[in-house]
């Protein structure tokens, strides 16, 4: 079993030797920190004062890390990664728009996404961020329990109207959605609402699945509670656990304004708090569904070995992995192909919007030095095979 992800061939199937040198030749650059901030300086300038890189962006970091510029552009990377048994989860990944028209966009991008889940068999999820449908300041002044101004109190009531209607129909439509996690100074507002919409739409079953960033500490004891109110108020959890996307952001904002760190201590605890979630949900299944979101090897093992020892079919519905487009094909397709649920995260999106989910994707990379260099390792051993 420990040697599942050491496939290369069945990790790299569906790579050209172009693409597969492409991937190669993009992580050896994210492996590189000078370079990253480099590149993520000139290409902020270069989008800013509306420099033609688009088609250079497009044919490199955009086609890696992204299924392409919209819903129908994304299709034929769904449709290969469904040849290899893999699921696709498409997600908007425009991200930090102030202004209501985005906004307003983000949802009617997401409930026309629904309609697309519901037709296609590899597509099981939908997916969005809070901070698609609403200001991040917004969600922290609410969180904070501050009073909102009249045009404040209007703005939220049409953030909860976007939540509303995007849950709304993917219960109709009986398909699931996952909402994503973001800062933690915006966090209490989005899981009061998403508890709102699981109270509402997961009577049956889970529809609308929270996510749980295990770096920070309390995220157990938040689980455990909103488990409790799930038996006692009669609603299913969905749950998608992830490590988390913005360490350094959130260690540097608690040291600035004097206040403890949310984050674990070390990475050893956030591992051990992953484990201990996924377990949990596990020893609970009958009312919490999980969907794993880690490019983390032990953890994924471990969750097999779990299942098989709990007696948890491979494809039980009530379980799934998840990892990133462009990042650890080795984990996705291996799982695939031993019968477990895997999906891909596809980010979609035209170019200059996604550039800020893919600059952060570049920068988690390059905080992530295990991660980048695990991807070198098998894309050489890849390439070596090729060769021979």
């Amino acid at each position: 079993m420990n040697e599942l992800f050491e496939d290369t061939a069945t990790a790299f199937a569906l790579k050209s030797d172009s693409e597969l040198e492409r991937a190669f030749f993009l992580f050896k650059l994210i492996a590189n920190q000078p370079l990253v901030r480099i590149g993520t300086a000139v290409t902020n300038f270069a989008i800013k004062a509306h420099l033609p890189v688009e088609g250079l962006i497009r044919a490199t970091v955009f086609d890696h890390f992204c299924a392409g510029v919209s819903e129908e552009d994304s299709m034929s990377v769904v449709d290969k990664l469904w040849g290899k048994g893999v699921y696709s989860v498409l997600d908007y990944s425009v991200e930090g728009k102030e202004t209501e028209d985005p906004l307003d966009k983000s949802l009617e991008t997401n409930l026309r996404i629904l309609d697309f889940v519901k037709e296609k068999e590899s597509m099981p999820f939908a997916v969005f961020k809070p901070t698609g449908y609403g200001r991040l300041a917004l969600y922290q002044k609410k969180g904070e329990g501050k009073s909102l101004t009249k045009d404040e109190q209007a703005e939220w009531d049409r953030v909860v109207g976007r939540f509303e209607a995007t849950c709304k129909k993917a219960h109709d439509l009986d398909v699931s959605l996952l909402i994503d996690a973001e800062e933690s100074w915006m966090q209490d507002a989005a899981d009061d609402l998403v508890e709102e919409m699981m109270k509402k739409y997961n009577k049956k079953k889970p529809v609308v699945f929270n996510t749980l960033q295990m770096y920070r500490w309390d995220r157990m004891d938040y689980l455990k509670a909103l488990h409790e109110k799930a038996q006692k108020e009669g609603f299913k959890i969905g749950i998608k656990v992830v490590r988390g996307a913005y360490l350094e952001k959130e260690n540097e904002r608690a040291e600035e304004m004097g206040y403890p760190t949310p984050m674990c201590p070390s990475k050893q605890a956030t591992d051990e708090n992953f484990d201990a979630c996924v377990a949990y949900i596990l020893d609970h299944l009958d009312t919490i569904s999980l969907f794993s979101g880690t490019h983390n090897e032990a953890s994924c093992y471990r969750l097999m070995e779990w299942m098989d020892e709990k007696g948890i079919a491979r494809d039980d519905h009530r379980v799934g992995f998840g990892q990133l487009y462009g990042m650890s094909d080795h984990i996705s397709f291996n799982l695939a192909k031993e019968g477990y649920n895997v999906a891909k995260y596809l980010p979609f999106g035209p170019v200059r919007d996604v550039m800020p989910y893919l600059i952060r994707r570049a920068e988690e990379n390059t905080s992530v030095a295990g991660q980048t260099n695990r991807e070198l390792e098998l894309l050489k051993k890849e390439r070596t095979r090729r060769k021979l």
